[in-house]
């Protein structure tokens, strides 16, 4: 499947692609444009696609993290398809990463849909989709791990469903050294930009 500029295989164990989604990597590489040197993070990766798409052609190295051995192993098929040196971690992500580890960076993808919505998916993996009670669980900790990994002058892209969930998230946000620098809505999600608070 035609995935912006690379081309993603996946099957029914993985979620299927979101077109909407590429506007992530294409922000994504649109700061990469800016950033200083520095390898990317993508957190919830899934089959590898979004952020496979940002760092392509950039000559940027991604390590991408995803609890699902399925996920993993496709996210490598299609790191190697697209000629992207990629470090694929299969497993929590708050153990994945080593301790100072950094990212100029971090890309997050985490399932939003609150559990109780998560029936009106039928077609999607639970696991991919089920964020929790309020839809966030996932994303607060991509926020935990983002703020403890980024690099100084990096930035983190998270995605969620609407802007109210960004929102929700921005003082926890805080509480990890990030704040909301733009957010941007499309019409199946939003995607926030943090960067390291000042003062």
């Amino acid at each position: 499947m035609p995935f912006g500029p690379i081309d993603v295989v996946f099957d029914e164990h993985v979620l299927v692609p979101r077109p909407w989604t590429l506007a992530q990597s294409a922000w994504g590489t649109e700061l990469l444009g800016t950033l200083p040197e520095g390898r990317v993070l993508e957190l919830c990766s899934g089959a590898g696609q979004i952020g496979l798409a940002a760092v392509v052609g950039t000559a940027r190295a991604i390590v991408q993290v995803d609890r699902s051995e399925a996920a993993c192993g496709y996210a490598r098929r299609n790191a190697a398809a697209a000629g992207v040196e990629a470090d694929v971690r299969c497993g929590s992500m708050d153990e994945a990463l080593a301790d100072g580890e950094q990212f100029i960076l971090v890309v997050a993808d985490p399932p939003w849909v609150p559990s109780t919505d998560v029936p009106g998916f039928p077609e999607d993996p639970v696991w991919a989709i089920d964020g929790g009670g309020d839809g966030l669980d996932v994303a607060r900790r991509c926020l935990q791990v983002a703020g403890t990994h980024l690099a100084p002058g990096g930035a983190v892209l998270l995605q969620v469903g609407t802007s109210e969930q960004v929102e929700r998230l921005a003082s926890e946000a805080l509480a990890w050294g990030l704040e909301i620098a733009e957010v941007r809505t499309f019409e199946r999600g939003a995607v926030a930009l943090l960067r390291h608070a000042e003062g």
